[in-house]
This record gives C-alpha cells, structure tokens and sequence, in this order.
C-alpha cells in the first residue's frame, strides 16, 4: 500500500489556488455555498479531464468508489452529480474563463526560451477544428444533422509548448474556412493550417497583417505564379 500523497493532489500543488480564490470572490462564485464550493466543482473538472470520465454519472462513480480518500485528492465535500451538474449550470463562467487565461499566460512564459524547430525565433500556430458530439435531446439548439447534434471547436495552437491560444465555438454545420474571419493575427507570426483552411481572399488577410502562412493544397487547386522568392539553400525548382 502506498503511503503517500495521490498523484493527483502532487498535481494539484502546482494549480494557483490564492488567484483563483481572488477570482471567485470577483464573481461572488461561493456566494451562499455552504458545500461543493468552486474550488470542489474545479476539482471535479480537473478529475474528470485527466482521467478521461465521459459523464457526469461516470464522475460521481468514480470518486464515490473510495469515498474515504476523496480528503486527500483535496476535496471538502461529496461528490454528485446532480450537485455538479447545478454548479456547472448556475456559476459564472467567466471564473474559468479567468482562470484559463491566466493558466495560459503562465505556460507561455515557462515555455518562451525553449528551442523550437532549430533556428525560428518566431511564434508558430496550428489552427484547427474538431467536432463534438451533443445529444440534441438535451442540446436541441445544436442541430448538426437529422438525428445528431454537435458544436465545432476552433483552436489555435501556440506549438512552442502545445499551448492553446485561441478557441472560437461555433455550431457544427459552420465550414472551418469562416473561423479565420475571427482569427487574431499577429505580425510576424507563422500560422500552419490544413487544406479546409484553402480560401486566397481571407489567406490574403493574414498576408497584409504581415503574418505568414503554410497551408496545404488540394489535387484541384487553380493558381498562378504571379512571383517567387529564392530562399536560401534551397535550388529553383523547389520555390513556386
């Protein structure tokens, strides 16, 4: 038998819990909370993530199978799921918001001396999109298809430490070409996208905000070589 404190708490240490109170008492988030707190609720969240539970039922299983330790993971209270599913519906979510904002901001700084593909000195992105699937019984705003529901997540990726910078929800049946309508550019930066993202007209707008792109092409793509650029250690034939 292991003596010592769950991994999971060993993580926890790390979490910036003195901030996050500040933000909860900004949005008056345990406001009238005699139990579960937001402190419990993000446990929860945090649980739930890194030991891939796929529902609130498979949440409230997991942790009621050994309640006894439920104090040394760092929580105060029991877990249900009713409970979690009111905390998760009625507090702000803009404590979250806060709390991911200020996270990121402090990857982005452990990770800014990092050497990242040999000699770029510049920030490089990954955009792109996945889907995810929602039940329209509980989500009928969410119509995807005939008999299927879904949202589309949008992120953009800072690939110097795999750190998300960007994230735009939008519903399932949007093309992913529109989200760079609403995607914040960056001179100077790099931006990696997959062949969805072929469109010249809004390609061109990162261009004129003095990023750069590399996009994938398609078998049936139309252009035309309008000037070309020798870079540097490369022969002729493999600049277009």
């Amino acid at each position: 038998m292991n003596p010592g404190r769950t991994v999971f708490a060993q993580v926890m240490d790390f979490f910036p819990r003195r901030h996050f109170q500040e933000i909860v008492r900004k949005y008056r988030g345990d406001y009238r909370v005699r139990e579960f707190s937001c402190f419990d609720q993000f446990l929860c969240l945090a649980f739930a993530q890194l030991t891939n539970r796929e529902s609130l039922r498979d949440i409230e299983a997991c942790l009621s199978a050994q309640p006894e330790k439920l104090y040394h993971l760092g929580f105060r209270s029991r877990v249900r799921r009713n409970t979690l599913a009111k905390a998760n519906e009625k507090r702000d979510w803009h404590i979250f918001s806060e709390l991911a904002n200020a996270l990121i901001q402090t990857a982005q700084q452990l990770y800014a001396n990092d050497a990242f593909l040999g000699e770029l000195n510049e920030v490089a992105y990954a955009f792109d999109s996945t889907t995810i699937n929602l039940c329209l019984k509980l989500f009928p705003w969410a119509k995807f298809r005939r008999r299927k529901g879904g949202i589309k997540l949008h992120t953009l990726i800072n690939l110097r430490g795999n750190i998300p910078s960007f994230i735009l929800i939008s519903p399932a049946r949007m093309h992913d070409v529109l989200a760079l309508d609403a995607l914040p550019l960056e001179p100077g930066a790099n931006y990696v996208f997959d062949r969805a993202y072929l469109d010249f007209t809004r390609l061109y707008r990162i261009h004129q905000s003095g990023a750069f792109f590399v996009v994938r092409g398609r078998k049936n793509i139309q252009f035309q070589v309008v000037a070309s650029h020798k870079i540097s250690g490369s022969t002729p034939e493999s600049v277009g």
